[in-house]
């Protein structure tokens, strides 16, 4: 059966296709000049090794490659090209790359950059990620630039910070019998825990943090850089690569309530909202969680427009307000109360957090003014006696491990999580799921057991908290820090929504929210859209199915296979329970429901569908 690409992914543009490169155990795929998952006998070495230049915001230039030869024979692999970044005001950088690999398990990537004229940026050179399933927390042994070597451990809860600074090269363990070397030359490298973005990986990459940003590469002055692997084996056959049969789900035991399901609805959502409030209703969000934004001209007609749909529909209801704690904390504090009270919004909760807070403070940098978050909480709860106060970050994890709110103070913490801060492709959104349980366990680690919520975390960035501004996206592409994604618009999206649900239940939360009811983060279509104006997206059904969920008891569900098909399952007071299932990939899988009562069945890419 011909799959319809733009119904799949809201884009007919088609990503470029992975060449695969083989010697021997060794093997990667090559993609848009750089490698991913790079394996031996199968299993996975590295996540990436990428050469990466990017502009003032973070975001990523898109190099032009030419002159590409790739040579291939039993036992190793060549690659060669040449590549441009065009920057602002007729910029330009140039380099040329090589790759060679051998069955001896060597690898080695060496770029050299040249500038035609002086080019801005924030970071040029090379990223390596390892990956986290079955490596987090585990020994590694750490080479610094001064030489000297340290047996140390990868974290396992989220280091807000860099767990290795100042370093030359890192080994670890891939299975019992075989490790591998990365060794990186010509500048210094530091690692981060990228599960802070809910980046799938640990993200080793060059020039410091601490170091200003962004730097300018001198006209003429070459920048080499080179990064080798060696891969060592004991084995005398390298384990076999993972069956691919069909993928069994289980279910286990039941635990803590599913969440509420949130829709966020900005102002200039409200009047749209209004016009279908049969399809709110459908819908059956637990929560509407109204943006405040005062900064940016949020007043008393925007909460006014809140009320009018808290009345029409009965749901709770949150404000997440934004201040900008720039004056008189109880003054700013009491001037919203008194807008809510004029407004004759219904409110069972707010979560405030100063404006100054969504933006992020990387290592090394200054923290921007701001009052204290005990003074600012405790004007908020002197303004709004009588509802539930959350705090957190209006942004991403990332954000709250490295602010950890007093949330002895609160009634909830919050935060969100975007899949497409560094990058953008399909298998890096899907893959960011992987990092979610480690994000809500890190969670717990530092706030316990108070309630906590997560969202709006949508594919797409509502704000980017690393630079001026997020990208704007009017071709509809697939581009990192874009305000608006068109997979969101697809079958993709109700696959990631699934996946998402799935891999956070076992935290306990009390609200989830995955998504806006309109607009680019919104349930209903615009124009050129694969279903028509107007009409739910695909993600309709899928918020549809968690809103359902909310309440019954989470049974934990199990797939032999979670990359490939994510399950979430509840039981309801009566023993009914209710699985739903996720494709999380863009091929047919087949998988085995013989554990709840039915058959085999295939599901088509990026489908879900619903047993019980």
């Amino acid at each position: 059966m011909t799959v319809d690409r733009f119904l799949l992914v809201g884009t007919r543009a088609v990503e470029a296709e992975p060449v695969r490169l083989s010697a021997g155990p060794l093997s990667a795929d090559f993609v848009n000049g750089n490698l991913r998952t790079i394996r031996h006998g199968g299993t996975e070495v590295l996540r990436a090794i990428a050469y990466i230049v990017r502009d003032r915001d973070w975001g990523t230039y898109e190099p032009v490659l030419a002159d590409l030869t790739i040579d291939q024979s039993a036992d190793a692999f060549s690659v060669s090209y040449t590549a441009t970044c065009a920057g602002p005001g007729g910029s330009r950088l140039a380099f040329f790359a090589t790759i060679k690999g051998s069955a001896d398990g060597r690898l080695v990537f060496d770029v050299s950059a040249l500038p035609e004229s002086d080019f801005e940026t924030n970071r040029c050179g090379f990223c390596i990620l390892h990956p986290i399933a079955g490596l987090a927390g585990s020994p590694v042994m750490v080479e610094h630039t001064d030489g000297s070597v340290v047996a140390t451990k990868l974290p396992d809860l989220i280091d807000p910070w860099q767990p290795f600074k100042n370093l030359r090269a890192i080994k670890h363990e891939v299975s019992p019998a075989v490790s591998a070397e990365c060794r990186m030359e010509g500048d210094v490298f530091e690692m981060e825990d990228q599960r802070n973005w809910s980046d799938a990986s640990y993200k080793t990459y060059v020039r410091p943090l601490a170091l200003p940003w962004p730097y300018v590469l001198p006209a003429g002055e070459t920048n080499r850089q080179t990064i080798s692997l060696r891969i060592a084996s004991d084995a005398k056959t390298p384990a076999a690569a993972k069956a691919s049969g069909a993928v069994r789900v289980t279910l286990g035991e039941p635990g803590p309530a599913l969440p509420d399901v949130g829709v966020i609805i900005y102002p200039s959502d409200v009047e749209t909202v209004l016009a279908n409030l049969a399809t709110l209703s459908v819908l059956g969000p637990q929560q509407l969680l109204f943006h405040h934004d005062p900064t940016r001209g949020h007043g008393l007609d925007a909460l006014r427009s809140f009320a009018r749909l808290a009345d029409a529909y009965r749901a709770r209801t949150t404000l997440e307000c934004v201040i900008a704690c720039t004056g008189d904390l109880d003054a700013e504090l009491a001037e919203v109360a008194d807008m809510v009270r004029r407004a004759g919004l219904r409110l069972d909760a707010i979560a405030v957090s100063p404006s100054v807070d969504r933006q992020s403070t990387p290592p090394g940098s200054a923290w921007p003014p701001c009052p204290p978050l005990e003074h600012v909480y405790a004007a908020a709860r002197r303004a709004f006696p009588d509802i539930r106060l959350g705090g957190g970050m209006f942004s991403y994890f990332t954000e709250l491990n490295r602010k950890r709110v007093p949330a002895g103070l609160l009634d909830f913490i919050t935060h969100c999580t975007c899949p497409i801060v560094h990058a953008a492709d399909d298998l890096s959104v899907m893959q960011s799921l992987e990092a979610l349980p480690f994000i809500t366990r890190s969670a717990r680690a530092i706030f316990g057991d108070k309630p906590y919520r997560i969202g709006p975390s949508t594919i797409a960035m509502r704000q980017n908290p690393y630079g001026g501004a997020t990208k704007e996206n009017p071709r509809r592409q697939r581009i990192a820090m874009a305000n608006s994604d068109p997979r969101h618009n697809g079958l993709f999206a109700a696959a990631w929504t699934i996946g998402y649900a799935a891999r956070v239940a076992p935290a306990g939360l009390e609200m989830l929210t995955l998504s806006g009811f309109t607009g680019p983060f919104g349930l209903l279509a615009a124009s050129g859209e694969p279903v028509a104006e107007g009409s739910p997206r695909p993600i309709f059904e899928a918020i549809k199915g968690l809103c359902e969920l909310s309440g019954l008891a989470d049974v934990s569900a199990r797939t032999s296979d979670e990359t490939r098909i994510a399950a979430l399952a509840g039981r309801s007071a009566s023993g009914e329970t209710i699985v739903w299932l996720a494709n999380l990939t863009a091929d047919d899988v087949a998988v085995d429901t013989s554990a709840l009562g039915q058959g085999h069945l295939v599901m088509a890419p990026y489908a879900i569908t619903r047993i019980g």
